[in-house]
């Protein structure tokens, strides 16, 4: 087990896996728009199979800072941080895989549950991320979460035969502690 804490939410809980994730995760097909999201195309789309779902839900089980997210009894995604000790940071990355789920309010619910863990309990300084930057609407998330633009990596990756770009955000601990008041 990862030994990552249960943190529950009004929408969600993030917590560790469960047997049932596997069966949630099958449960739901791969949307074109998601694998564009993390960078991939529509290529990379490949059925899912009960032994990739293992190894999806394990490799959350095994990462020593990432969450299952659940909603309404479902695996819905994933939440995790990846720490620089030596630094007292970490990078963060979300993703819900479930579309049903989008535009409702829950990756706001789960970078303000994170942030709150990390600066809180974790006792980090920084965090940081980074979004495609047609990715309006996590940009969106993270905006109102506190991160502030930092950087662009221009045209960094190719999707799909374009070249996107990637947004650097970040959030210091005395932002997040302001953005509380």
């Amino acid at each position: 087990m990862n030994g990552v804490p249960i943190i529950q939410g009004e929408k969600v809980i993030l917590r560790q896996p469960i047997d049932r994730d596997v069966d949630d995760y099958l449960q739901i097909e791969t949307h074109p728009d998601l694998v564009r999201m993390y960078g991939g195309t529509s290529s990379d789309i490949k059925p899912k199979t009960r032994e990739r779902a293992l190894k999806f839900v394990e490799a959350i089980r095994k990462n020593k800072l990432e969450w299952c997210v659940e909603h309404n009894g479902r695996f819905v995604g994933q939440a995790r941080l990846v720490m620089n000790e030596h630094d007292n940071r970490a990078r963060y990355a979300v993703g819900l895989f479930d579309p049903s789920v989008w535009n409702q309010g829950l990756g706001t619910e789960i970078t303000r549950l994170i942030l709150q863990y990390a600066f809180h309990e974790l006792k980090l300084h920084r965090i940081d991320l980074r979004v495609l930057a047609f990715n309006k609407r996590a940009i969106a998330c993270y905006q109102k979460c506190g991160f502030v633009q930092e950087g662009v990596e221009r045209e960094g990756v190719l999707i799909n035969g374009v070249y996107e770009t990637d947004i650097i955000m970040s959030i210091l601990d005395r932002e997040f502690a302001g953005s509380l008041l």
